[in-house]
């Protein structure tokens, strides 16, 4: 019973809760929340180069390792970030679930607005393998199932992110004055053939002991659909630092059985100072 809910828990959250919590199995809310307009900053969050490391464990168990990395790129010509996530299971979760999942995002500069998608996955033997090529003026998404042969085309919205470009986005939009608690903040978000409305609630701000030391952070709440696994929609607890770079540093999910967390292990080339207080 252990090892089943165990392997029921990595496959839910592997990749959902390594990529910055917002892609957490978003929900889909009538909800009268206002839409917060999101401020850009002069300064980006981020450059071409850093390196992001992630850890997922439950209690003693490390169930996976995960990455992000950005380089600048070109498509058709034009420049853009290319950034790159990749995940896998590791250790003793890796011998009953074997996962080797990889997601790209190619998105421009200036707006953040993702031009093309890449989602090769296997988990456990469930594989997909999909490109997405965004037109962002047509408000389509071309979608080309690779695995099925299958090519498709959707209605978007303007400025849809996909499910990493939607991590820099939000990084670089957070608004620059002083947050107010309760504030829900909200991205349009396509996946899995299917456009669907983020929401993510800002709780306030909180100091986390780390690896590193203690890191002054910001609070949100992401949405996600309660059930077999979450107990609420509000069961997902996200942690960014309050400074210029807006790093993911933990990721919590509180489940039936315990606790699964998300924890930053490594990183480089980031653009702003990092402030940690050494304990």
């Amino acid at each position: 019973m252990f090892f089943k809910t165990i392997k029921l828990i990595v496959k839910r959250l592997l990749l959902s809760v390594v990529f910055f919590g917002f892609m957490i199995i978003p929900i889909n809310s009538n909800s009268q929340i206002i839409q917060e307009q999101f401020e850009i900053s002069n300064t980006s969050a981020f450059k071409t180069g850093e390196l992001l490391q992630y850890r997922l464990h439950y209690g003693f168990l490390n169930a996976c390792y995960a990455s992000l990395t950005l380089r600048n790129d070109t498509i058709n010509g034009r420049p853009v970030i290319h950034a790159k996530g990749y995940g896998r299971t590791s250790g003793l979760a890796r011998l009953f679930f074997r996962v080797e999942d990889y997601y790209e995002s190619y998105f421009f500069r200036k707006n953040n607005q993702p031009i093309r998608f890449i989602r090769n996955i296997d988990e456990g033997g469930y594989t997909k393998n999909k490109i997405v090529n965004f037109n962002q003026k047509n408000k389509t998404a071309y979608v080309n199932d690779i695995k099925n042969n299958k090519q498709s085309i959707y209605s978007i919205k303007t400025n849809t992110q996909d499910i990493v470009s939607s991590l820099y986005y939000f990084r670089n939009h957070l608004p620059l004055r002083d947050l107010v608690p309760n504030e829900v903040f909200k991205a349009d978000v396509f996946f899995d053939d299917e456009s669907t409305n983020f929401s993510l609630k800002y709780i306030g701000v909180e100091v986390l002991e780390t690896q590193f030391g203690n890191i002054e952070c910001l609070k949100f709440k992401p949405l996600v659909q309660k059930g077999r696994v979450f107990k609420t929609e509000e069961s997902v607890t996200l942690w960014v630092s309050n400074d210029l770079n807006k790093i993911p540093i933990r990721v919590q999910a509180d489940i039936a059985i315990g606790s699964i967390k998300c924890d930053l292990e490594n990183f480089k080339n980031i653009k702003h100072p990092f402030k940690i207080k050494i304990n």
